[in-house]
């Protein structure tokens, strides 16, 4: 009789199965992740202003929160009041309003490293407060004021690391304002160098509410708070001088549509239209790059 139990395999199977188990193993244990995964992608910020535009960037200690946040304010003869509030690097832009306290109007940018860039003290946002939007650096979410707990007009800025912890040396344009200094920094965002602004083509007493990013440029939304008017305006940021097919449109809800398109150099617009509490659809093109808006803004 044989004897029973284990059965014997031969040696060179033995050591393939003990091969291929080893390799079953391996690929079911993770693997630590390369140096590449992690690694944590750098993203540049310019300052929050109109390009050329100088303010004092003031990390001032102690007393200041959160410890590391910056305060924008005057330089020189130029009053930081009511300046055009534009996103430091590229993300994904959420607003938010705390009404009479805290940060007041504030806007939060979530960066592609996870990094986040928060905008304090709002006097206006181009999205209402639970919104949010997708945002170029340099594109305009709202402008300077003094809501919330603020002694003075100012705009709070704040850095943030993936984790919500401050980064208490701030770098934007290439300087670093470390705690207990005060700056002066001149603007390089939206030095497109096209020189038209949405305001100027639109005219006075018209600010921008809203924005989108098109390839080679953006097109505005305006408001006059004055005469109930909107303005929209497409602007090129590449091949300028040179004739492009552009456009622009406004659409006041319920009624027909106004559209500007043509070949220009530098601007498609300004499109008009009375809409005093009424909901609209605007937009427009450069080239086969084109953005239609829901209807919106509608107070």
């Amino acid at each position: 009789m044989p004897t029973t139990g284990r059965p014997t395999w031969p040696k060179t199977l033995r050591s393939a199965i003990i091969a291929l188990l080893v390799i079953l193993a391996a690929a079911l244990i993770p693997q630590a992740a390369s140096a590449q995964a992690v690694s944590v992608l750098a993203v540049s910020h310019k300052s929050p202003f109109n390009c050329g535009k100088t303010f004092y960037a003031n990390n001032w200690t102690p007393n200041h929160n959160p410890s590391g946040s910056i305060d924008w304010q005057d330089y020189g003869g130029d009053d930081i009041n009511g300046e055009t509030v534009r996103a430091t690097a590229s993300g994904t832009a959420y607003f938010y309003d705390a009404g009479s306290t805290s940060y007041g109007k504030w806007i939060e940018v979530r960066h592609s490293d996870g990094s986040r860039t928060r905008y304090a003290h709002l006097a206006t946002m181009v999205r209402s407060a639970g919104g949010s939007m997708s945002v170029s650096q340099g594109t305009t979410i709202g402008t300077v004021g003094s809501t919330g707990g603020s002694n003075a007009p100012h705009l709070h800025y704040e850095q943030r690391t993936s984790t919500g912890s401050m980064d208490t040396s701030p770098t934007v344009d290439g300087v670093t304002v470390s705690l207990g200094e005060k700056k002066a920094i001149k603007s390089t965002n939206a030095c497109s160098g096209n020189p038209y602004t949405p305001e100027e083509v639109c005219g006075s007493g018209y600010a921008v509410v809203d924005s989108a990013g098109l390839t080679g440029g953006s097109t505005y939304l305006l408001y006059n708070s004055g005469n109930g008017y909107n303005c929209v305006v497409t602007l090129k940021t590449t091949n300028l001088g040179s004739p492009s097919s552009m456009s622009a449109f406004l659409e006041p809800q319920g009624e027909s549509r106004t559209t500007d398109s043509g070949s220009y150099s530098y601007y498609a617009g300004p499109v008009k239209r009375s809409a005093p509490g009424q909901c609209v659809k605007w937009g427009g093109s450069i080239g086969s790059s084109a953005y239609t808006s829901p209807f919106e803004h509608c107070s």
